[in-house]
């Protein structure tokens, strides 16, 4: 694989380290979608996982938010899968600027509403911070790659 868009299409594409980043974006946001969308209660109880409970400190439970935020996060893995399938540059920026914009705001909400049921846990800040960098190095990669020639 090289920096090549899709044979024949004449478009720049993306390098492979932007690929798999796509390609591991689009896995992690498929599996949180479907974990929110089929399972609502269950995510909002149980999310991230590991002992630790992020979504259950906002109540009190909205089956439709949580539902729609699985949705959203589906629709971004279909988006992020799609565009390391393809490995055109324009088609990756759109789909990351897209992402990004979700995650800074995100991350923003949470900034300003630290002190809510008792904080927010320094690994949630660590992912949501992680949640604006990979794709925004992914965004600089391929931007870079479609740069080089071909």
């Amino acid at each position: 694989m090289t920096g090549r868009g899709a044979p024949g299409t004449g478009r720049p594409g993306i390098g492979r380290l932007a690929t798999a980043g796509l390609a591991v974006l689009g896995v992690i946001n498929l599996l949180q979608g479907g974990w929110a969308w089929f399972a609502p209660r269950h995510f909002y109880n149980t999310f991230p996982g590991f002992g630790q409970r992020w979504t259950a400190t906002y109540p009190p439970y909205n089956a439709h938010l949580i539902t729609d935020l699985g949705a959203t996060f589906i629709a971004f893995g279909v988006l992020l899968t799609l565009a390391a399938l393809l490995r055109d540059r324009r088609v990756t920026v759109v789909v990351l600027v897209g992402v990004l914009v979700f995650s800074v705001l995100h991350l923003v909400f949470h900034m300003l509403h630290r002190d809510v049921e008792g904080g927010l846990p320094p690994a949630s800040l660590v992912a949501l911070v992680l949640g604006v960098l990979a794709p925004g190095v992914l965004l600089v990669l391929a931007r870079r790659a479609g740069r080089r020639p071909a």
